[in-house]
């Protein structure tokens, strides 16, 4: 019998944008798709979006409908100040670039906030906020080159996000941000968010366990973070990534289940079948078929999240990257 996406795990790791919500908006079904989730398993909302504290973002979800505490909530700014302590001494001042989410984690973490350079800072923390602009980049930049005597000066951004999701459609992320410093101050910060381990570490260390399974809507953050933290994911098509970017994942991006929406991580999973005839690879899931035959693969049956699931299945299987494939447009349009 077929396994839903929920078997064995006894933490599952949810994104906010894209999966949960647009905007102020919730996406349909996510609600209601989350509530279900039946104890002992615990619930986390894990958000690289560094603008909002951990309480307006359970207050947020809890307007939705959904129940949050936020003690439930993982955010980068948490993630960044566990790196930050590592690197400077307790009580420093930190140049803060970012808002409100991410200054209240700095001072819960007891550290001392300034937007000046010349307050002479211990380190920078960069997020993202609406407000954050020029000003607020140079500010980084002068601590961060600072006069070249003193060594670099440690910098830690909560995400790389290139872009977010909002109501209207797609807008800059924090990695454009992260970009423009870059490119004054000719070095990288470390990283705290999605897709790097450490945000994924402060979240089962908080809830005492290692059986997690990320629900994501981007296969450069949330997917290969959680490849690269040892855990399962779900793609759910409702953000970001849809089926193009899907089936021509790189290995390391790629989910271990591919959603329409929420619901279905309450619905057994089908299996894939692979069935080898002499130049031909069959990849069935559930009512959907691909052949694929040297380069081409073609469609025999099916449609919907099967038929994705089908195609990417033998695409990935293949060996070969996607523009050496003959690939049919039904598959990702």
């Amino acid at each position: 019998m077929s396994r839903t996406p929920l078997d064995g795990v006894s933490l599952v790791l949810a994104d906010l944008d894209g999966v949960i919500y647009k905007g102020p908006a919730a996406i349909p079904y996510a609600v209601e798709s989350m509530n279900a989730i039946a104890a002992p398993t615990r619930v986390a909302y894990i958000t690289n979006n560094a603008s909002r504290t951990d309480a307006s973002v359970a207050q947020h979800l809890t307007e939705l409908g959904l129940h949050a505490a936020a003690e439930d909530i993982v955010t980068s700014p948490q993630a960044a100040m566990t790196l930050l302590k590592e690197l400077v001494a307790p009580g420093s001042s930190i140049l803060v670039v970012g808002g409100d989410g991410l200054v209240d984690e700095v001072t819960k973490a007891g550290f001392t906030v300034t937007r000046s350079a010349l307050d002479n800072p211990a380190a920078v923390v960069q997020g993202f906020s609406p407000e954050v602009g020029w000003v607020h980049l140079a500010e980084a930049a002068f601590a961060l080159n600072g006069d070249g005597t003193a060594g670099d000066l440690p910098w830690v951004a909560t995400n790389t996000d290139w872009t977010i999701p909002q109501a209207r459609g797609t807008a800059p992320g924090n990695g454009t941000l992260v970009s423009a410093v870059h490119t004054a101050v000719g070095r990288l910060p470390v990283v705290a968010g999605k897709p790097e381990v450490a945000i994924f570490e402060e979240a089962m260390t908080r809830f005492g366990t290692r059986d997690a399974l990320m629900i994501g809507d981007r296969l450069d953050t949330d997917i290969l973070g959680a490849n690269r933290a040892g855990i399962p994911s779900v793609l759910v098509l409702t953000g970001i990534d849809r089926a193009k970017q899907v089936i021509a994942a790189v290995p390391q991006e790629r989910p271990t289940y591919i959603l329409d929406d929420l619901r279905q991580l309450h619905e057994p999973y089908p299996e894939t079948v692979v069935t080898e005839a002499p130049g031909v690879t069959r990849t069935t899931v559930g009512s959907a078929t691909v052949r694929r035959e040297g380069g081409a693969i073609t469609i025999e049956s099916g449609s919907g999240v099967d038929l994705l699931r089908a195609g990417a299945a033998a695409i990935w299987n293949s060996g070969a990257a996607i523009y050496a494939l003959d690939v049919p447009a039904e598959l990702y349009s």
